[in-house]
């Protein structure tokens, strides 16, 4: 006799997040699209990158690229694994190129860390094993293209657990690391009352 397949059915919890996160919304200076997810790093996941520009902005006449690029993956294990300290995790990318006046910032690395954290805080997030590194990349060349002016790029990467009541409240999180992507790009937060989610109020 044949053995019915078993359906790996998508857990309520993590159905609840993915489409409260899938109600993002580019704004004018963030465009945010969902990408595919890892497949290694949990039983579900959902993932999405984020490009900021600076159409609309102070910047608008110096940019040619985008000002800063990322992107975040949110995690769903329901057997909450120990480092995790939960059943859900975030782990975010984001890079930008620096001025050549903050390059110079010898606190640089805490400094951007701050952002982050300053991020979470402003939106009242509760989280838990939070971690991450930041990293100056300085990109010179030579040869053929030593005309190319050097450039220093700031990358963070973090990673923590949204401590949730409802899986809904995720959009929390994300709003905090539009935020933080844009502070990293060199912008101010999102005016009073703006949201990359509709029908939500700051």
């Amino acid at each position: 006799m044949v053995q019915p397949v078993p359906i790996n059915r998508t857990p309520k919890a993590f159905a609840t997040l993915a489409e409260a996160l899938r109600a993002v919304q580019s704004t004018p200076q963030v465009r945010i699209e969902e990408i595919a997810a890892p497949g290694r790093l949990a039983p579900w996941a959902v993932a999405f990158s984020a490009q900021v520009t600076a159409e609309g902005t102070f910047l608008e006449d110096d940019a040619v690229d985008d000002l800063a690029t990322g992107r975040i993956v949110v995690l769903y294990d329901p057997a909450a694994p120990e480092e995790w300290q939960g059943p859900f995790r975030i782990v975010s990318y984001i890079r930008a190129e620096l001025e050549d006046e903050l390059a110079a910032e010898p606190m640089l690395g805490h400094v951007a860390w701050t952002w982050l954290t300053d991020a979470l805080d402003g939106r009242d997030c509760d989280v838990t094993a939070v971690g991450g590194t930041t990293t100056k990349v300085i990109s010179e060349s030579f040869g053929t293209l030593a005309q190319r002016p050097t450039t220093v790029d700031l990358e963070l990467r973090a990673s923590w657990t949204p401590v949730l009541e409802d899986p809904a409240d995720i959009s929390e999180h994300v709003e905090a690391w539009v935020e933080l992507i844009m502070t990293v790009a060199g912008l101010p937060p999102m005016p009073e009352g703006v949201s990359p989610f509709p029908g939500r109020r700051r």
